[in-house]
């Protein structure tokens, strides 16, 4: 899978999410099952992959250093889990979660590779994203931005042989949604105006963020698969 099927599966998860709203697993279903499908035919036989979407459409865990955890994509070699993917696609309400789900990537990173076991991080954001109440009434334009991606340039900086909170390697993969016609005014009328657009391609962003050292990938998804199956590979 290259980087414009890629997007084409990020497009297909993100018009399920409009279809089954946030609650729904269908969405995930779509994209961890392909990146699923492709780290496998990356990997050739003598591995299994464990997915949402992917032949038995499980999840496996890992077993950390301090708790065992349940991860979106998981590696096994001999029915041993020998690495992991974390995959988190923001859609809505990120600036009231942002640094929450950064806390946790290292957090959930920490615990597996202080075990001694490769874990990847794949973060897709919009750059342009709604916010809305608590009662889906649409409050105003959220952008992924320069002070957002700060902390991710913070991290590709990291040296992963001594970090073990930063994960073994991390994509990075911000896109952009067509522009709306017209004004929305809650989740409903957003949802409508998307749906309308039955022939609708995301893209990848053409936002600079500045220059990301190694251990984080920007908008490469080729890139990052490659990274990822020579490490597990070499193991």
């Amino acid at each position: 899978m290259n980087n414009q099927t890629f997007l084409r599966t990020v497009t297909d998860s993100f018009k399920k999410f409009l279809q089954t709203g946030s609650r729904s697993n269908e969405k995930l279903k779509i994209l961890h099952g392909a990146i699923a499908t492709d780290l496998g035919e990356r990997l050739g036989r003598g591995y299994e992959i464990h997915s949402l979407g992917y032949r038995q459409g499980k999840e496996a865990s890992i077993k950390g250093r301090y708790i065992d955890k349940m991860v979106d994509i998981t590696v096994c070699r001999n029915g041993c889990a020998v690495a992991g993917i974390g995959v988190k696609f923001v859609m809505q309400n990120y600036s009231q979660n942002s640094n929450n789900y950064f806390e946790n990537m290292l957090g959930e990173t920490a615990n597996i590779r202080s075990n001694n076991i490769p874990y990847f991080q794949i973060f897709i954001i919009p750059d342009k994203m709604p916010y809305y109440d608590n009662k889906g009434n649409f409050q105003k334009w959220e952008t992924f931005s320069l002070h957002n991606a700060a902390k991710y340039l913070t991290l590709s900086r990291d040296n992963t042989d001594i970090a073990v909170h930063t994960p073994s390697k991390t994509l990075l993969f911000v896109v952009h949604l067509p522009e709306l016609s017209r004004e929305i005014h809650n989740r409903n009328e957003y949802i409508y105006e998307y749906e309308e657009m039955g022939d609708m391609v995301l893209c990848e962003s053409e936002c600079e963020y500045g220059q990301f050292a190694s251990s984080v990938i920007y908008n490469d998804y080729d890139e990052f698969m490659q990274k990822v199956a020579y490490r597990i590979l070499s193991e």
